[in-house]
């Protein structure tokens, strides 16, 4: 690729190999949140670690505007404490034995002590921490340990910022309050992040860009809402929360009216998806959320979706703010309701429902 002139963009064409994987990527990420989405060992933590200097790739080139961190065929490969990127890993590794001002002092001795100290004051503030700065890791909460490794990392000033599940195990509230802050920090600073991350929630938070990596390679980019709702492979599904995975035939095609109709494997329960290039006859997999279907009492009339089916709940859990009900209608269906819609439709394990789905809730997955 040509090297960028825009001095926020992160330019990266690369191959690694390891004995049972090969991680190959080309792409461009601009200033901004880009969510690195995929299911586990995809290769988004190897991405992040090959752009830190942590590990070499084979062949390629990763140009921070116009500065090249690494390039192959000019043996050129900077060291990671010389890229000037921010790295904040699910671990944190925080100093155990450092103040919170300490810990966040340690990556800019270097300075001097009051150009230091600025900085300091300015990360206790952006990520308001300020009255925590003589408390020792072990005195602090969870969300407060992944505030002071943010504020470590950026107090550096970098130009590129690795994010890597910074903040598994932390609730919803703590997630969103954190992510505004940096948010609010990268509308000044204006720099690529790389923000890896399994969790919806906080997909939806950024909500800027996302790119999806399976088993290596760069499979889609684009806005995170109309990427993880259209998924391409069974995995993808699985990573971006899909409950329903039904193995199914093609029956045959109405292209006039946009459908493919298919028959699950289990139970011959048929269906209409949208319109494939796949023959008749030929396997597939269709994934639906659980959230996506709804349930009836009664036969339903009238409805513009196409796909009304009769079953029984054959078991109803409550998660909280919502209901998991299975559904036998032929295969076996995980439909989510409100606890306000269980009590209204009666719902219970042996009730009889009719189970309704929109064509285009229908997304047809490869394993590949």
């Amino acid at each position: 690729m040509a090297a960028p002139l825009d001095p926020a963009v992160l330019s990266v064409d690369i191959r690694k190999r390891f004995p049972a994987f090969e991680l190959q990527i080309r792409h461009d990420f601009p200033a901004g949140f880009t969510v690195v989405f995929g299911p586990s060992g995809a290769g988004k933590s190897t991405l992040l670690d090959c752009l830190a200097g942590l590990l070499t790739p084979d062949v390629g080139k990763i140009q921070l505007g116009a500065s090249t961190l690494f390039d192959s065929p000019r043996r050129l490969s900077f060291p990671p404490q010389k890229r000037q990127i921010g790295y904040v890993f699910q671990s944190l590794a925080l100093f155990p034995h450092m103040s919170v001002e300490t810990n966040i002092r340690y990556g800019i001795d270097s300075l001097g002590a009051n150009e230091s100290m600025e900085r300091v004051e300015q990360a206790l503030r952006d990520f308001h921490i300020a009255n925590l700065r003589y408390r020792k890791p072990l005195e602090l909460s969870g969300g407060e340990k992944q505030r002071v490794a943010l504020a470590r990392s950026l107090v550096t000033q970098p130009r590129l910022l690795l994010l890597d599940e910074p903040l598994t195990g932390l609730d919803a509230g703590l997630r969103r309050s954190i992510l505004q802050d940096l948010r609010e920090w990268n509308q000044a600073q204006r720099i690529p992040i790389l923000y890896v991350t399994h969790n919806r929630d906080e997909v939806d938070a950024i909500g800027e860009r996302l790119i999806t990596i399976e088993n290596g390679r760069l499979r889609n980019t684009g806005a995170p809402r109309h990427v993880l709702d259209a998924p391409q492979t069974i995995a993808l599904a699985q990573a971006a929360g899909f409950e329903n995975l039904l193995d199914a035939r093609v029956l045959g095609h109405r292209a006039a009216d946009g459908v493919t109709r298919v028959a699950l494997t289990d139970g011959g329960t048929e269906l209409e998806i949208p319109l494939a290039s796949a023959q008749p006859g030929e396997q597939l997999t269709v994934a639906i959320r659980a959230g996506d279907m709804l349930l009836a009492s009664a036969e339903p009339r009238g409805l513009s979706a196409r796909n009304v089916i009769p079953g029984t709940v054959t078991s109803v859990e409550n998660l909280g703010a919502l209901v998991e009900l299975r559904v036998l209608a032929g295969a076996c269906f995980v439909v989510h309701v409100t606890p306000g819609a269980r009590r209204s439709l009666e719902l219970q394990a042996g009730s009889a429902v009719w189970l309704v789905v929109k064509t285009h809730s229908c997304h047809l997955v490869t394993r590949q």
